[in-house]
């Protein structure tokens, strides 16, 4: 399996397929690779995918650097390694905070982002969400049975058929013999919740610093983590953004529902056209 070292020694896997244009895709706060298991298939592109330090198959390391400026240096890493001076980033909730930071900082790296559910605000009621079951196993002893679960109490999704939240919890947990168990260190819980006992910072100047770069928004119209009132203000600062709300989803829409793909499409042509 293809791992690359980052600054400090931590091991980190990445995996990529296709060809194209090179597309960084970065996954959800304790989410992996496996996160865009749905949408590559319809992805004409070189598709790079890696799992954050803590998460997925790289390696756990001290919880003081599980913070977004640390998984931004990690992705520069990843492109340094790879020999690509630019990539695009498809970034679902965290990776799309990582891009931002990016954005604001390496700026000449990227070729475009897209926003998977993530904005510059960050809605409270989604963040409780995430803070109740950050870094615990889930109560389900096996796949089947967490899948039935989800379905069950994820309500901001509607028509997701068995086969797909199946999918979902064999990707974010691991059966044992003694249950199911998180494919991430429990001690990010610890990481996230320290971040959040400091003063949130204004992220808006991190959004505007994407200026210039191809844009897409895809948002669960059902989204607890990023309000309409936010993308409408994300849509206003940036007119030329390419915006989809997609039904019957929540935080985050899969992307391979029509109307994500025909956002992505939409980007993908304004990348060759940039």
């Amino acid at each position: 399996m293809p791992f690359f070292n980052a600054a400090d020694g931590t091991k980190l896997y990445y995996e990529e397929s296709g060809e194209g244009i090179p597309v960084i895709a970065l996954a959800g706060l304790t989410r992996n690779a496996r996160d865009f298991d749905h949408v590559a298939p319809h992805l004409p592109v070189r598709l790079i995918r890696m799992d954050y330090r803590g998460r997925g198959q790289s390696q756990w390391a001290d919880p003081s650097s599980y913070t977004i400026p640390q998984e931004a240096a990690d992705t520069l890493a990843l492109l340094d390694h790879l020999g690509l001076e630019q990539a695009a980033i498809i970034g679902t909730s965290r990776g799309g905070l990582i891009a931002m930071v990016l954005a604001a900082t390496a700026k000449d790296r990227l070729l475009g982002v897209v926003l998977n559910d993530i904005g510059p605000e960050i809605a409270p009621k989604g963040l409780r969400v995430i803070e109740n079951y950050l870094g615990r196993n889930p109560a389900e002893d096996n796949h089947e049975d967490a899948a039935r679960a989800r379905a069950r109490n994820w309500v901001h999704f509607k028509g997701v058929p068995h086969a797909r939240w199946l999918a979902e919890v064999r990707a974010h947990y691991a059966q044992t013999v003694d249950g199911l168990v998180i494919r991430y260190d429990p001690k990010l819980r610890e990481a996230v919740l320290e971040a959040g006992a400091q003063p949130t910072p204004d992220l808006w100047p991190l959004y505007d610093a994407l200026g210039g770069l191809p844009l897409a928004l895809i948002r669960g119209a059902n989204s607890d983590l990023l309000t309409e009132a936010c993308a409408d203000e994300m849509l206003r600062r940036r007119p030329d953004i390419i915006r989809a709300d997609i039904a019957d989803r929540g935080h985050v829409p899969f992307l391979d529902e029509e109307d994500a793909l025909d956002a992505l499409a939409e980007w993908l042509e304004d990348l060759h056209e940039s």
